[in-house]
Formats: C-alpha cells, sequence, structure tokens
C-alpha cells in the first residue's frame, strides 16, 4: 500500500488501472481519501478463475471506474469478465495513454491508468455489445478468408504461367466460368490447346487463334498438381465463407430479436446504406459491424470520419 499527497483534481475517487499481458494482469486500486492517496497494486493470472478473482477485489475495493489498455485480442476476455461488475469499464488506446504527459519514470503502467482514470484524464473507445462483437468478428473473418481465396487465384495464375500458358491474358477472371472448366480439364489431362479452347465461352473477347495460343504452353505433373491443390483450398475457402454468410445472417436476426425499445431494425440500416453508390449488402453489414447503430457517440458526422480513419490530415511545415 502506498499513500501520498495528490496534487491533481480528482473526479473520481475509487478506480483502478488494469495493465494487460497475455498471461497476467497487473491491478492498482487507487483510493482518494481526504487528499490523500493510497494505492495498492496485485497481480492476477488471465485465467478464468484469476479474473474472477480480480473482480471479487475491485467489487471489495469499492472501485466505481476500472479502466484498462486495448492490448492485442489480450483485453476481450477481461471485458468479458469485469462487465459482469457494478463499476463503469472502460477500454483505452493505449497510444492515448502514452501521450499523456506527466508520467513519473517510477510509475508503473497500472499506476499511471490509474491515476489518469482518477482525473478523468482518459477518453474511452468504443465497445460494441456482445452481439455486435460477434457479427464484427465474422465480417471480419470473412474478409481475411476471402484475401486468402485471392492467393490461391494468383497461386493458380503463376503455376499457369510457368507452364507457360496465357489464360490470365484472354480471360479476365481465371476462376469465373470459362477459366475454371479449362483448368479442371488441364487437370483431369487435357493437353490440346484446340480442345481446351472450346471450353471457353462464345462470348468471351478473345479470338479462337489467341485463344489457341494462350493455352498452348508446356503442362507437366508437378503443375496439374499444383493447379489441383490451389483449386481445392480455393474451394475449401468458399465453403467456408458461405458458412460465414449463414452465420451472419442469423447473427443478424439475434441482433434484431434483442434490440431495445427504439432503436433501428439492423436489416432495415444495411438497405438504407445500401442507398448510396458503390455500397452492397456485404459492404453494409460491414459498415454497421464495426460502427454498430447507435450514431449518438458520434456528436457529429465529422467524428465519425475522423474515427474511421478517413479524415485527411492538415500536415503543415512551418
Amino acid at each position: 500500500m502506498q499513500a501520498l499527497e495528490e496534487p491533481m483534481d480528482v473526479l473520481y475517487e475509487r478506480v483502478a488501472g488494469l495493465d494487460v499481458h497475455k498471461a497476467t494482469i497487473v491491478a492498482c486500486v487507487r483510493k482518494t481519501t481526504a487528499g490523500t492517496v493510497e494505492r495498492e497494486c496485485r497481480t492476477f493470472e488471465t485465467t478464468t478463475a484469476g479474473l474472477l478473482a480480480l473482480l471479487d477485489w475491485l467489487r471489495e475495493s469499492g472501485c466505481t471506474h476500472v479502466a484498462m489498455e486495448a492490448t492485442g485480442v489480450y483485453w476481450k476476455p477481461v471485458w468479458n469478465i469485469l462487465s459482469e461488475g457494478t463499476f463503469e469499464l472502460i477500454l483505452v488506446n493505449a497510444a492515448h495513454i502514452k501521450n499523456v504527459p506527466g508520467r513519473k519514470t517510477d510509475m508503473n503502467d497500472a499506476m499511471w491508468i490509474a491515476d489518469l482514470m482518477a482525473c478523468g484524464l482518459l477518453k474511452p473507445s468504443f465497445v460494441p455489445d456482445e452481439r455486435l462483437q460477434e457479427l464484427r468478428s465474422l465480417m471480419r473473418t470473412r474478409k481475411q478468408l476471402t484475401r486468402e481465396q485471392t492467393r490461391h487465384v494468383q497461386r493458380i495464375e503463376k503455376t499457369l504461367e510457368a507452364a507457360n500458358i496465357k489464360l490470365s491474358s484472354v480471360i479476365c477472371e481465371v476462376m469465373g466460368g470459362s477459366g475454371r472448366r479449362i483448368i479442371e480439364a488441364m487437370i483431369s489431362g487435357v493437353r490440346d490447346p484446340r480442345k481446351l479452347a472450346t471450353l471457353a465461352h462464345r462470348q468471351i473477347k478473345a479470338s479462337p487463334k489467341e485463344l489457341y495460343d494462350a493455352l498452348h504452353g508446356r503442362l507437366t505433373d508437378h503443375h496439374r498438381f499444383l493447379l489441383q491443390l490451389h483449386i481445392g483450398q480455393y474451394d475449401a475457402l468458399g465453403a467456408a465463407i458461405d458458412r460465414i454468410d449463414r452465420q451472419v445472417d442469423a447473427a443478424i436476426t439475434r441482433l434484431d430479436e434483442g434490440a431495445a425499445g427504439g432503436q433501428a431494425c439492423f436489416r432495415d440500416l444495411i438497405r438504407l446504406l445500401c442507398t448510396i453508390p458503390g455500397v452492397g449488402t456485404l459492404a453494409g453489414t460491414s459498415i454497421l459491424a464495426e460502427i454498430g447503430r447507435d450514431m449518438n457517440r458520434f456528436p457529429s458526422a465529422g467524428h465519425l470520419v475522423a474515427w474511421a480513419g478517413l479524415c485527411p490530415g492538415q500536415n503543415e511545415s512551418a
């Protein structure tokens, strides 16, 4: 327990600061009484038992506000358990904490967070509710799998180029209908470029001569193996994306079923976003999954744009 005189104005007399790591959490409870500050630091494991012990200690200490850094993904299980407490739980951007001046060199992170919390110098980050977090996680995972699908298409193109087959020069989408039929025929052992060319849709822009020249290469068993491997991975990712889409639909249904009185229907908001040129259902869902449907937390449209990182900087030289 550490006691000292408090030079700064205090808004909250009983607070806690949490320094979250992968395996441990350093917690500092800060109490202000008649201008005197008492600090007590303890270390807890990040196991469920450890987090429950931390929750009990914060309750026993009478904390009204608890703040912690957004450290990777480690803060999420901490948040989920501590949100059961009666105190106000605050998540803060780590960069914001580091940019506040006045920190003493002998002060650990948890103590510094507690001090800033007591003086009202922390700006809370937006933390969506559990249902919205699930939707956000699904949409982010979908984006990652889509990117991985694109990488496999690029690997297919590189394999074809290595065999001197210029399929991407005559067909825009290698994994479209025509491109896929041609590649699957190659995998099955078809070598004749004339036979391969007949598999292309008749409306493609390339002439028969251009198709023949593009498909006349040196495809080996090694190339066919790689093509089959990458197409298998591409299809597996596509199946996973389809499963995610079904989960997304179910998550949106849960959001609408659990909506509080007066909250707009999530599906209606997606349809509203789709009226913006260039925004489809997928983009609209992703946008709402990130920002939520409660716009009251953004004082203006400019604040929303700045929060999303879309506001251009105003860097001027002297």
